[in-house]
C-alpha cells in the first residue's frame, strides 16, 4: 500500500484554503446586502416609491431576503411592477 505523505507545505495550503473558505462565507450576507442597497433606484423605478423601498428593504436583510427570493424564484414577485401605463 503506499501512502501519501502529507508535508507541511500542504497541510499549511489546506489550513490557508479553510480559512479563507469560512472568511468568504462569512462576507456573504454583507455581499447580498449592499448589491441590495445598490439596485434600490432600479426597484423605486419599477415597483413605484413605497413599493420599491419594501423590496429593496426585504432584499437587503440577509435570511430574508435570501427566502424571498427563493420563492420569487418559482412563484413570480411578491410585489408587483407598477402598471407602464400609470394605472393602478
Amino acid at each position: 500500500m503506499t501512502q501519501k505523505k502529507t508535508t507541511i507545505k500542504r497541510k499549511l495550503l489546506e489550513t490557508g484554503g479553510w480559512h479563507l473558505v469560512k472568511r468568504v462565507g462569512k462576507s456573504v450576507p454583507y455581499v447580498g446586502t449592499a448589491i441590495a442597497i445598490g439596485l434600490v433606484g432600479q426597484s423605486i423605478r419599477r415597483k413605484g416609491l413605497v413599493k420599491g423601498v419594501v423590496n429593496s428593504g426585504l432584499d437587503a436583510i440577509p435570511f430574508v431576503g435570501l427566502a424571498k427570493n427563493a420563492v420569487e424564484f418559482f412563484t413570480g414577485d411578491l410585489i408587483p411592477d407598477k402598471d407602464p401605463n400609470g394605472k393602478q
